[in-house]
C-alpha cells in the first residue's frame, strides 16, 4: 500500500482552513448587506463595471487551464519545451506555467485599475460598509492571487537550477497547482455574488 503525499495532504488540510476563511468572508458581505438594505446597497452597487470584472474573471478562469496544462507535463516529467517557443504541444511545465503566471498578474493589473475607478466613483472604504465589505473580500482574494504568483515563480526557478527534474519537484509542482485552482474557485464565487447578485 502507498502512503499518500504527506505535502498533498498538508497543503489539501491548510486549503481547508482558507476556506473557512473566506465563508466568513461571504457572511460578513451577506450580513452587511442585509443591514444596509437594497436601496443603499444597490446604490454603490450599480457603479461595478460588470462586463471589466467579467473579462477579469475569464482571463484569471483561463490560468487555470494552462495551469493544468503545466501539471500534466509534470506529471509526465516534462519541465521545459522540447521544440519551438511557437510548438505549444512541445511546451513543458515551464513555459504552461509562465503563461499561468502571466494571466495572473494581468489579472491583478486590472483589479488594481479596477480599484482606481470605483474610488474615483466614490466607492471607498470609509463612504459606505459596501466600500469596506467589497474591497476586504477582494483585496485579501488578490493577496492570495499574489501568493500564487510567487508560488509560481518559486516553482519554476527551483526546478531551473536542479540538476534534474525528479518526483519531489514534480509534486511541489503539482500542490501549488491546487492552490491555484483553489484561488480560481473562491473568485468565480466572487465574482457571482458581487457582481451578478449585487
Amino acid at each position: 500500500m502507498t502512503r499518500p503525499n504527506t505535502l498533498s495532504v498538508g497543503i489539501i488540510v491548510w486549503l481547508s482552513s482558507e476556506l473557512m476563511f473566506f465563508a466568513g468572508l461571504f457572511a460578513m458581505y451577506f450580513t452587511h448587506r442585509s443591514v444596509a438594505g437594497p436601496a443603499a446597497w444597490g446604490e454603490y452597487a450599480e457603479v461595478l463595471n460588470v462586463p471589466f470584472a467579467a473579462i477579469n474573471t475569464i482571463i484569471l478562469a483561463s490560468s487555470s487551464i494552462t495551469c493544468q496544462f503545466g501539471v500534466w507535463k509534470a506529471e509526465k516529467m516534462i519541465p521545459r519545451r522540447t521544440g519551438s517557443l511557437f510548438n505549444v504541444k512541445k511546451w513543458g511545465m515551464h513555459e504552461w506555467y509562465l503563461l499561468s503566471f502571466f494571466m495572473g498578474a494581468i489579472f491583478i493589473c486590472l483589479q488594481a485599475v479596477e480599484y482606481s475607478e470605483l474610488i474615483h466613483e466614490g466607492v471607498t472604504i470609509p463612504t459606505s460598509s459596501y466600500g469596506s465589505v467589497f474591497y476586504i473580500t477582494t483585496g485579501f482574494h488578490a493577496i492570495h492571487v499574489i501568493g500564487g504568483l510567487v508560488a509560481f515563480l518559486l516553482i519554476i526557478g527551483r526546478t531551473a537550477v536542479a540538476k534534474r527534474f525528479s518526483h519531489r519537484e514534480a509534486s511541489s509542482a503539482v500542490v501549488t497547482s491546487y492552490y491555484w485552482h483553489f484561488v480560481d474557485v473562491i473568485w468565480i464565487a466572487l465574482f457571482f455574488i458581487i457582481y451578478v447578485l449585487r
